[in-house]
């Protein structure tokens, strides 16, 4: 009788084999916290606290510290049981969907996230020390369970956002730091994409985890899994990130389409990440640069200034890839191209546009268009004269910032396009001194070095003018300096005057 009883529990005398009962033990525990923490009903009430609290008695508890002692029979099914219990873990500090978004629901949240960070980090050190116990393949196996639910739970908390505090987002930075210390990472890039040719990244098994909840219907309910997406997708560059466009794209164009605001910039850019970092040729199979193309140019209908940036930074990184399915035969006209339309919407929305931060979002991407098109900007160079026109004659605030942009966008339409310039010599001119005189006379609404560059580029677009009207600028404003009495508009004119003669100009 004594015989058999001895075999029916033989580790509690710690006689043999210990490890098998230590894990058996400690796995029950672990499932019955996990139940407790996936229960819909309870993950937000007592329930969830007390399993909370008995699992941090039990990772600080001795048995648990001798986790991983044993023969490897005795661990199994013990990292799947770790990788469900980081994922119950992970999903009971997920803040609570948008439209339950307020600010004592984001502040209990973030008081629970910084709770389950806690219990996060005592289980990572427990698995840092056991590392000596386990073979390789074991201990990957832990890795491997684990790393994907911590990693998302660390990003989600670790980021600036309404469902966090400093404290939160300070523990969760220590758990993203421990999750890289146990995998070998220098970086977050190398955890994602693998820190040499050979070792395989854990990308993939954090789009895996995201998929379920950035589908049309729930990407939604938890208000972090966009931002994690986004982050993770910009740590990934090429040419690392083709391989996974068919996961990538998807929930981009997704949160893209949004009715937010904020969703539709967030979209954006992790668009013009992919833009940037997967080759032109993966882009335009199975056409989906134009799809791309397609999505941001419904864009450009919104009244949004920062939505309109983030636009057309992307489509202007988006041209040369769409330009490379066009076959341009040098006895026809050129083609008209996707650059070519998006310039000719900007321009209808830039004339009539009264808002001022519009105004300057428009005028600071209008050179880099002027640029792209070179010589074929002779298109669009009726429009372009009105809307430099219009621009030149308002005032932009104290920074300039949209009268800047429009000069230098003259100065290059002026280099491009000068065979066409100089039957405008005389409206160009015209504007052109007047912004100069308007510059000026302006008595204190302008900082003097704002002043400086405005008198400075308007000065290099007289001479311009004038190289590009064979002098004749030169000879029109010949009287100007006798009669005007203004030190700043005569330096200026002096300036076109002496430069077009040859005479190097030194300034007084």
């Amino acid at each position: 009788m004594e015989h058999d009883s001895s075999r029916e529990s033989p580790s509690r005398d710690g006689s043999s084999l210990p490890g098998e009962w230590l894990s058996s033990s400690l796995g029950q525990a672990f499932s019955q916290i996990v139940h407790r923490l996936n229960d819909q009903e309870s993950r937000r009430g007592r329930a969830r606290n007390r399993a909370l609290q008995h699992l941090d008695v039990l990772l600080e508890s001795r048995p648990c510290h001798r986790l991983f002692e044993g023969s490897g029979a005795s661990l199994l099914g013990m990292p799947e049981m770790l990788g469900k219990l980081a994922k119950a873990l992970e999903k009971c500090a997920a803040p609570p969907k948008e439209q339950e978004g307020r600010e004592d629901g984001y502040s209990e949240g973030a008081e629970q996230a910084a709770e389950v960070g806690s219990l996060f980090i005592k289980l990572l050190r427990i698995i840092v020390s056991a590392r000596g116990c386990l073979l390789f393949r074991e201990w990957e196996s832990v890795v491997q369970h684990l790393a994907g639910p911590i990693y998302i739970f660390a990003v989600t908390h670790s980021l600036q956002q309404p469902w966090t505090t400093p404290r939160s987002q300070f523990i969760a930075g220590k758990v993203l730091a421990l999750l890289l210390q146990i995998t070998g990472c220098d970086s977050v890039a190398g955890f994602l994409y693998g820190e040499s040719e050979d070792e395989k990244g854990k990308f993939t098994e954090i789009m895996e985890l995201l998929k379920p909840d950035l589908n049309k219907e729930s990407w939604k309910n938890n208000p972090a899994t966009k931002h994690v997406f986004s982050w993770t997708l910009q740590q990934v560059t090429q040419p690392w990130l083709n391989q996974h466009l068919e996961k990538i794209l998807p929930p981009s164009l997704l949160i893209s389409d949004d009715y937010q605001t904020e969703n539709k910039v967030l979209g954006v850019d992790c668009l013009h990440h992919i833009v940037l970092n997967v080759p032109a040729a993966d882009l335009l199979q199975y056409n989906r640069a134009q799809v791309v193309y397609d999505a941001l140019f419904n864009h450009l209908y919104t009244p949004e200034h920062h939505l309109i940036q983030a636009v057309l930074l992307c489509l202007l990184n988006l041209f040369p890839v769409l330009e490379k399915a066009l076959r341009w035969k040098g006895d026809t006209a050129r083609p008209t191209t996707h650059c070519d339309e998006v310039l000719q919407l900007v321009l209808t929305h830039m004339e009539p546009e009264h808002r001022i931060l519009l105004r300057r979002t428009y005028a600071r991407n209008l050179p880099a268009f002027v640029k792209r098109l070179g010589i074929l900007t002779v298109r669009h160079l009726k429009r372009l004269e009105r809307v430099i026109l219009g621009y030149l004659e308002v005032y932009d605030g104290p920074e300039e910032e949209a009268r800047l942009k429009i000069l230098e966008t003259l100065k290059l339409l002026m280099q491009y396009t000068w065979p066409r310039v100089s039957c405008r010599l005389v409206v160009l001119l015209k504007a052109l001194l007047k912004l100069i005189c308007d510059v000026a006379r302006d008595p204190n609404l302008t900082p003097e070095p704002v002043k400086s560059a405005l008198l400075e580029e308007a000065t290099d677009c007289l001479l311009l003018l004038d190289h590009c009207s064979q002098g004749r600028v030169k000879g029109l404003l010949a009287k100007i300096p006798q009669s005007c009495e203004d030190s700043k508009v005569v330096n200026c004119i002096r300036k076109v005057q002496q430069v077009s003669e040859g005479t190097p100009y030194s300034g007084t």
